[in-house]
């Protein structure tokens, strides 16, 4: 499986694993009393319906699902902790502004990369598998399938820490791959030929050309 096939998929997994639309209205307290299995299915059909439904989004405007995507998905997300795990040892080597601008970068790289691909991901089915943890774990896997007409499931695995705010991604496998290694791979080979620095610029350059394209689908 590609890597450009994965990231694809892998919006299929941010519908399933941080879709808010119902806990907008939602109390904190309650949010973050939910098992993360549950909280993963009792979100996905609001949101896949909200985009489905969307006028604007299915007409190809960009913008409004990018919008959406930061607004509704993306907080149940941990982007430090990913952006950490995606940079392995570099990690340890960039400074606290550094650190911030990574971060900053990647978040808004993963939001204007699957934006490109959720829209085709709207339809899907998922089947939600029973989660196998303790009541008392603070890590967890959820597992997904995403079923396609014609092919074989895709697995979706989301490795989720318990937080003071709630459950939170961390990693997302899709067919056994490891999204955030997918891009340690990336970000080690930019940070080897020109340092933090250099993967500060690369990224940002990919969000300027990620975000001249859905200028252009507005």
């Amino acid at each position: 499986m590609t890597a450009t096939r994965i990231r694809r998929l892998a919006s299929a997994a941010l519908v399933a694993a941080g879709a808010a639309a119902v806990l907008a209205s939602v109390p904190v307290v309650r949010a973050q009393e939910v098992p993360p299995d549950q909280l993963v299915k009792g979100v996905t059909l609001e949101v896949v319906e909200l985009i489905a439904k969307d006028k604007e989004i299915k007409a190809g405007n960009r913008t409004k699902l990018v919008q959406l995507i930061d607004a509704k998905v993306l907080p149940h997300f941990n982007f430090n902790a990913m952006t950490a795990l995606a940079m392995g040892q570099g990690w340890n080597k960039a400074n606290p502004e550094q650190k911030k601008r990574l971060t900053e970068e990647f978040r808004t790289l993963l939001v204007r990369t699957y934006a490109s691909a959720l829209a085709a991901y709207s339809e899907q089915k998922f089947d939600f598998r029973p989660l196998r943890a303790k009541p008392s774990d603070t890590d967890v896997t959820v597992q997904v399938r995403v079923l396609q007409p014609g092919a074989q499931p895709v697995p979706i695995d989301y490795s989720m820490e318990k937080t003071a705010a709630g459950w939170k991604v961390y990693d997302v496998m899709v067919g056994g791959v490891s999204l955030v290694a997918n891009y340690r791979t990336e970000f080690n080979n930019v940070v080897r030929e020109s340092g933090i620095d250099g993967l500060i610029k690369n990224l940002s350059a990919k969000n300027r050309s990620l975000e001249g394209a859905g200028l252009e689908k507005k």
